[in-house]
């Protein structure tokens, strides 16, 4: 592994033993990876579909009324899907916004990783300023390819899902969104993924990659961490998004290896962000 590759997998290994609100596979919830789903993306096409019952076969919703989780999914409501549509920005939305901000900085999980990024001189030490650099990278509004409008941010893309031209499903790399959706009856799990160099899926692993349809739309092939916390996965993709130039770094922790892909948009904001397993 390269220096800063050894440097952020400390940290990383850091935010994952302190994340104090992960939920644990087999106890909180459950999965059922059952097939592999099939290369066709036709909505329809039940030969690809590799999953005849829901991936989620159970989840204790008492996690749900833990402070940052019920703050996250309070936000999930507050975005139009499709791309193209200029967002809508309330002031409640903003409020529930800051509200979430508030509460995650003070998370275990996200003072570790304010507190690298200071001494690496990627953010300020204050807090109110740290939050107002958080919403910027997440919560900032911008167009995405082919809209001349603001219709997206790294919120929305990354934890909410989007859909382009109403047929595919983009972003979309939250296990709490997936499973509300899914309960909902607008998510259809059509099975995991593996290609030649990717490991199997286990139903007791963090990480899983899959195919699922989404509304009217297809997510081919969708990668995301299963169990973890909001606070969790804001920390690892704020560490990565400042720290990392690249867009692709690997890291180790626990006994996962995990290449972290981190798409910024214009320098400014998370393009996309989401875990795929080694």
């Amino acid at each position: 592994m390269i220096e800063s590759d050894r440097e952020l997998s400390a940290m990383v290994q850091e935010l994952w033993d302190n994340d104090v609100n992960r939920l644990k596979p087999g106890k909180d919830y459950r999965i059922s990876l059952q097939g592999k789903a099939g290369d066709s993306l036709a909505m329809n096409d039940d030969n690809n579909d590799g999953a005849g019952y829901p991936l989620f076969t159970f989840v204790d919703e008492n996690i749900f009324k833990k402070e940052t989780f019920l703050a996250f999914i309070s936000l999930l409501d507050n975005y139009e899907s499709d791309t193209g549509e200029p967002e809508i920005v309330t002031p409640e939305e903003v409020a529930e916004n800051h509200k979430f901000l508030d509460l995650i900085i003070q998370t275990p999980t996200m003072k570790i990783a304010h507190k690298y990024l200071v001494e690496k001189n990627l953010s300020p030490a204050d807090n109110t300023k740290f939050k107002e650099q958080l919403n910027r990278i997440w919560f900032e509004l911008y167009a995405r390819r082919g809209s001349s409008r603001p219709d997206s941010s790294g919120f929305e893309h990354v934890f909410v899902g989007e859909t382009r031209g109403r047929r595919t499903v983009i972003g979309f790399h939250n296990w709490i969104q997936l499973y509300l959706q899914e309960k909902l009856g607008h998510i259809d799990y059509k099975g995991y993924s593996v290609n030649a160099n990717s490991p199997q899926p286990d139903e007791n692993k963090h990480i899983l990659a899959l195919q699922f349809s989404w509304k009217n739309g297809i997510k081919p092939k969708g990668s995301i961490f299963i169990g973890v916390s909001p606070e969790f996965e804001f920390a690892l993709y704020t560490l990565c998004f400042l720290s990392s130039p690249n867009e692709r770094v690997k890291v180790q922790f626990s006994y996962y290896d995990v290449e972290i892909v981190c798409h910024h948009y214009n320098q400014k904001h998370i393009g996309t962000t989401y875990p795929v397993l080694l």
